[in-house]
């Protein structure tokens, strides 16, 4: 007599997607790009041997007043635009890749990639900067000792400085990243950051109006500035209002990617 057996169905568990699971997505995405490891690089490397430059070639001079945590971390006008293009990179960089269309096949929502890429991106610059600008400032001082720009970080306002001008940095970083989704091209990204945020202001201050001059303090760098100076000038916007700024600026741009990448087919 044979016994017949019965094989119970297998069944497979459901696809699930979790906002956990979206993070770590865009942190290994992120950390397998030759580009992130080369514009941290750039801008840590940069920031650290500018900050040991000047600060072994500088030579006192009464008639100028000078910020010594924005004087030692002169080399973060260079990193911030290797950050501001890693911020481009991994927007607008999937869509030139193709690489974007498997990423919202996974995730159909859409905007969790966008939050998750802000997070991870953000998280990423900020403690890279961070780490970066407290070892470059102390090392700056090696050569400042004994001068007029010779301070520590238990200095009142210092460490506050050198925290902020990592912060104006990775939040300008966030402020691309932004205009990368939105644009969705890596060229004109690179020529909105350049033109509007850096090339604009410039221009803006050759008008002989004292209200174009006022509303210069609103945008994105100077703004970024002013977190990085110890002590404010009279018409500068103070620390407090400098990360406010930033901060808007920030949820505007990912507010207006967050827009247009629901609006718009992959």
């Amino acid at each position: 007599m044979s016994t017949a057996t019965a094989t119970a169905p297998t069944s497979t568990a459901p696809y699930r997607l979790s906002t956990r699971g979206v993070l770590r997505s865009e942190w290994h995405k992120l950390w397998t790009l030759r580009s992130t490891w080369i514009m941290i690089g750039l801008a840590s490397v940069f920031t650290v041997v500018i900050g040991m430059i000047v600060g072994a070639t500088y030579t006192p001079d009464p008639a100028n007043e000078i910020d010594p945590v924005t004087y030692a971390l002169l080399g973060t006008q260079i990193g911030q635009v290797a950050i501001a293009v890693l911020g481009i990179l991994i927007t607008a960089g999937e869509y030139s890749t193709g690489m974007v269309r498997a990423t919202m096949a996974a995730v159909p929502h859409r905007l969790p990639v966008l939050w998750a890429k802000t997070a991870v991106f953000g998280t990423v610059a900020l403690g890279t900067l961070l780490i970066t600008d407290f070892l470059t400032f102390p090392l700056a001082q090696i050569f400042l000792g004994g001068s007029d720009l010779e301070a520590s970080l238990g200095d009142p306002g210092i460490a506050r400085a050198v925290a902020g001008s990592a912060a104006g940095t990775a939040l300008i970083g966030v402020i691309v990243l932004g205009l990368g989704s939105a644009l969705r091209s890596i060229p004109g990204a690179i020529g909105a950051y350049v033109g509007g945020l850096i090339l604009l202001p410039q221009l803006a201050t050759m008008i002989p109006n004292d209200l174009v001059r006022d509303l210069l303090n609103y945008f994105p760098l100077p703004a970024a500035e002013s977190l990085a100076a110890v002590q404010t000038s009279s018409g500068d916007l103070s620390p407090g209002a400098g990360l406010l700024t930033l901060c808007a600026w920030a949820v505007a741009s990912l507010a207006a990617a967050a827009y247009l990448l629901k609006r718009r087919d992959v």
